[in-house]
């Protein structure tokens, strides 16, 4: 191996290198001034700190100036106040700054402090009227809030409205995810995470917290707190407050609502979603776990449609978000969009059951009848056109049953002078009279109650009808003649005051609806009389169908002048059409003569065997003579 041998040239290196430094050090050596210059700018610093311990005691939000990240003193003065979450506020995003996300339907704008969407703008949709050049915005001008409290283990309370989150805007295929982040630590924070897809209303939302759980007191939920004043879209203030509340899913699919009138509060448990509902738009927020218990309530702000012209309700929902494993982990949902049946229930979470379609009977007649059979006419037809179509079908489907009400009728009618007879002969004993009609009746094949069934089976339909209309999305901002919105009133002359019920302006359609209406009556109410002869200790019924000729027509004069025109399309040209069935029935199909005919001819055949009922009604009058011989004994 051989010997190292001394190298010289090193050695020299070294030398130089090392002056070098000393050299350096020498010239970066701070003069007397500058000395003073740095002791001062410490004694400075000291001081400042000092106030800042006093200022941090009394703050209760973070400032909207924050000092730059990695600043040591400002982080100190910040966590006086905001613990961890100090980090947060020295962060290059706590600015009062925002992230947009949009698709074709909808643009939402999410603020870096509170971490909540500040505006919602619906892009297919225009408020008051079409070409009104105002798109409906549901959020806007602090109109809504979205907080969440903060417990944390050193006994402070923070509101996450008040802090700031870092926006991390990505993309996931065609999908928008923005990530806003309230951070304790780098690694250490509360997320939403809002996800938005192409041509969707539906906005992916989940709250979650990583590492959280030595900063926040687990032993108790979060309390999510959501608020929101809507705002008014239509053209009668009114109108559109009275179908505005709040919905909700409970106890594995119940749907339940809060908010009819000037106020309602409810606290449901186990809820799945809060809708807040504004006639023919509504937010809603969808959670995938349930919040165990909730606090809803609703107040109207509408008490002078004079004056209360901006809003129509004030909606607020308290609901709690439980740990698990010290953690928070929520995957949730918004929806910001139309309320309308087909949209919604293409989600399949229960949404379309915020739609207004009436219960019982009268939704069924709604969901399975109504929706379906509209939805396709209107296909085909302009929306007025439709209406009149789809009537014409509904009323054509009924006349079978206006024709048994209209024949159990003129059977009575032909029987009344025998029912006279009978009235007059025993007008002395009730019973006895009850018990001879009740004979007539089964000897000429004739069943009194054969005009009330009809009647009866066409109620629902005509209720169906008066939740279905309103409730009716693509009627919206669609005219058909005079009317510029089947959707609303059909104004066409504006009043100079307000009468009481009515309103300020005269609708052309609930006019129309009111005169068929009137001569329907008319032509209907001689006929019932007729076949309805007075009983002894009964109400007049013909002088109160003399006095409901008048009052139909006036009662739909006054409450119908502002609802929705195509509501009143529907009964205009329904009551039309029943005239016009009403009409070939009674002179083109119905022969009175041959009815007494056939009646005299049942007479002479054996009674028909009675039914349970009428047997049974037969024998309590018998006991009833029975017993009141007995008395007179």
């Amino acid at each position: 191996m051989e010997k190292k041998k001394f190298d010289l040239n090193s050695v020299i290196g070294f030398i130089l290198i090392f002056g070098i430094l000393i050299w350096i050090m020498y010239q970066n050596k701070p003069s007397e001034a500058e000395v003073a210059a740095e002791k001062a700018k410490k004694e400075l610093v000291d001081k400042q700190e000092a106030q800042a311990n006093v200022d941090a005691e009394k703050a209760a939000v973070v400032t909207e100036e924050t000092a730059p990240a990695g600043d040591s003193v400002q982080l100190a003065k910040m966590q006086k106040s905001l613990g961890g979450f100090a980090y947060s506020a020295t962060l290059p995003s706590a600015k009062n700054e925002f992230t947009t996300i949009e698709n074709d339907l909808v643009k939402l704008k999410i603020a870096n402090k509170g971490g909540y969407i500040v505006e919602v703008l619906l892009k297919k949709y225009e408020r008051f009227r079409k070409d009104s050049g105002e798109l409906v915005e549901l959020i806007k001008d602090n109109n809504s809030n979205l907080n969440i409290q903060l417990n944390t283990t050193d006994n402070r309370t923070l509101n996450t409205k008040d802090l700031f989150f870092e926006p991390t805007l990505t993309k996931s295929g065609e999908d928008q995810v923005l990530t806003m982040r309230l951070k304790a630590g780098a690694n250490e924070f509360l997320e939403y995470r809002y996800v938005l897809s192409p041509n969707d209303y539906m906005i992916g939302f989940d709250v979650r917290s990583q590492r959280l759980n030595k900063v926040l007191n687990t032993t108790k939920p979060l309390d999510l707190k959501w608020d929101l004043k809507s705002f008014r879209n239509e053209k009668s203030i009114s109108y559109e407050n009275r179908y505005a509340e709040i919905y909700f899913e409970y106890e594995d699919g119940k749907i339940d609502y809060a908010g009819v009138g000037n106020h309602g509060e409810e606290t449901p448990e186990k809820v799945s979603f809060v809708a807040f509902k504004q006639h023919f738009f509504s937010s809603i927020l969808i959670t995938d776990k349930p919040f165990e218990t909730s606090n809803l309530e609703s107040t109207s702000l509408v008490h002078d449609e004079k004056i209360d012209t901006v809003y129509t309700k004030q909606f607020q929902a308290n609901l709690p978000l439980a740990f698990s494993n010290g953690e928070v982990d929520y995957k949730m949902h918004w929806y910001f969009g139309p309320t309308d049946y087909k949209t919604l229930k293409h989600y399949d979470k229960n949404l379309e059951k915020i739609v207004s379609l009436g219960w019982g009977i009268f939704g069924w007649i709604n969901k399975f009848l109504f929706i379906p059979i509209f939805g396709l006419i209107s296909t085909y037809f302009p929306l007025g056109i439709a209406i009149i179509v789809f009537t014409i079908l509904v009323k054509l489907a009924m006349a079978p049953i206006t024709y048994k009400s209209y024949l159990s009728q003129a059977k009575m009618k032909v029987l009344r002078p025998e029912i006279a007879e009978l009235n007059e002969k025993y007008k002395k004993d009730a019973m006895k009279k009850q018990q001879e009609t009740m004979k007539l009746y089964n000897k000429a094949g004739v069943n009194p109650m054969a005009g009330c069934v009809p009647a009866l089976i066409q109620m629902p339909f005509l209720y169906a009808a008066f939740n279905f209309f309103p409730s009716a999305m693509q009627l919206r901002q669609k005219g058909f003649l005079w009317a510029d919105d089947l959707s609303s009133f059909d104004a066409v002359v504006q009043l100079p005051f307000t009468i009481p019920v009515y309103g300020d302006h005269i609708s052309l359609f609930p006019i129309l609806a009111a005169v068929a209406i009137f001569f329907y009556m008319k032509m209907t109410t001689g006929d019932q009389q007729m076949a309805a002869p007075q009983q002894e200790g009964m109400p007049d019924m013909a002088k109160m169908m003399k006095i409901m000729i008048y009052i139909s027509p006036i009662m739909m004069l006054l409450f119908f002048n502002n609802y929705g025109s195509g509501l009143s399309l529907y009964y205009f040209i329904s009551n039309v059409i029943t005239i016009g069935i009403m009409y070939v029935i009674k002179y083109k199909i119905v022969d009175s003569d041959k009815i007494h005919a056939q009646i005299q001819e049942n007479k002479k055949k054996e009674p028909k065997k009675q039914g349970k009922f009428q047997r049974r009604l037969q024998e309590v009058m018998e006991q009833q003579e029975a017993a009141k011989a007995k008395d007179k004994k």
